[in-house]
């Protein structure tokens, strides 16, 4: 009888490169897939609190909308104290955050230390700019919004002037009282205007008190429009215009609801979609380092209209918002950005 050659079961042949002898007949074990890295965000609120009724506020619901639209918590961490920042994001890192998000421009400096000291941790600073490889800017274009506030505080003025008060003199205070003033002109060129600074501290954004002093010390000069840009002392201007039946403008977060009938409008900038757009990217994986800037064109800036104010906004003034936002973003109409030029082209 003629002997059958042997032969390996097909799944088994090699082929005379395997090696060592033995892979011929044994298949190889299969090769172990490591987990994906964990995706561990966190977001730090500047002193304030994260329940502001502002510009923390806003970012926080920006994280609360990434948190259900995707079931990802996030750590979170309210600070207090100034000298609390770089502290608390080296904590972050050592208990395995992967994505530090800082909330407000008082917090560049923490996020360039952290940035350098951990190279390999993505951070992102909302209101501010670091350059550095790991680390995502996001900024506003609050002249633009700021601009629409003015148009409608001119047009809605009665006895011909209107005031701004910010919370300390500082570059980006003055590009909101820039681009107000900016608005203000375009649409009332003759319109009288007041400025005032709650003062040089940080203590300046969290005093109500002052800022009912400052409203009322400029209502007793005429204006019976005050836009406020000036954190929690913000609330205080809000306060002493509803008391005396005159307007004011409110920002960061919509709060045309805090005194309803008073509020003129709320300039907004949409923190909310900034800190959204830092978590979804470092999650997917489209996460770049760079500054993003949003304006009236990105739906980053804008005023509020809603039924708190409804019958403020009368509608020669909301058409003259709208055309007022149709140039700029056409790029027909621009609004200068004191933080570029030093100066303000309206006094």
């Amino acid at each position: 009888m003629k002997p059958v050659p042997f032969r390996h079961p097909a799944s088994h042949r090699c082929s005379v490169s395997c090696r060592p002898f033995w892979h011929c007949f044994w298949p190889a074990p299969p090769r172990r897939r490591h987990p994906p890295p964990r995706f561990v965000p966190a977001i730090v609120f500047d002193i304030g609190g994260k329940l502001d009724k502002g510009f923390n506020e806003a970012g926080l619901q920006g994280a609360e909308r990434y948190k259900r639209a995707t079931g990802t918590a996030y750590r979170e961490v309210e600070l207090t104290l100034e000298s609390d920042r770089q502290a608390v994001l080296r904590q972050l890192v050592e208990d395995g955050a992967t994505l530090i998000v800082s909330m407000g421009f008082a917090q560049v400096e923490a996020v360039t230390a952290a940035a350098k000291a951990f190279p390999n941790i993505r951070f992102a600073i909302i209101d501010g700019v670091v350059e550095a490889p790991n680390v995502r800017s996001f900024q506003f274009k609050e002249q633009e919004g700021s601009f629409l506030a003015g148009v409608l505080a001119a047009m809605s003025s009665r006895t011909g002037k209107i005031g701004f008060i910010g919370g300390v003199d500082i570059p980006i205070i003055r590009t909101f009282a820039c681009g107000y003033a900016q608005g203000a002109r375009h649409a009332v060129p003759a319109i009288g205007l007041l400025q005032a600074m709650a003062g040089t501290t940080p203590a300046a954004w969290l005093d109500p008190a002052r800022g009912i002093e400052l409203a009322n010390r400029q209502m007793d000069d005429g204006a019976d429009v005050i836009f406020a840009a000036a954190g929690a002392t913000g609330f205080g201007v809000l306060q002493a215009t509803a008391g005396r039946h005159h307007l004011a403008i409110g920002v960061d977060s919509n709060q045309n609801h805090l005194h309803p009938g008073t509020i003129l409008t709320s300039m907004v900038k949409r923190v909310d979609v900034a800190v959204h757009q830092a978590l979804r990217s470092a999650a997917d994986g489209t996460w770049a380092a760079g500054t993003t800037v949003l304006g009236l064109k990105e739906g980053g800036v804008g005023v509020v209209i809603d039924e708190y104010n409804r019958a403020l906004i009368t509608p020669p003034l909301e058409a003259a918002m709208k055309e007022a936002t149709d140039e700029i973003v056409a790029g027909r109409l621009e609004v200068v950005d004191y933080r570029k030029t030093g100066r303000c082209p309206v006094e």
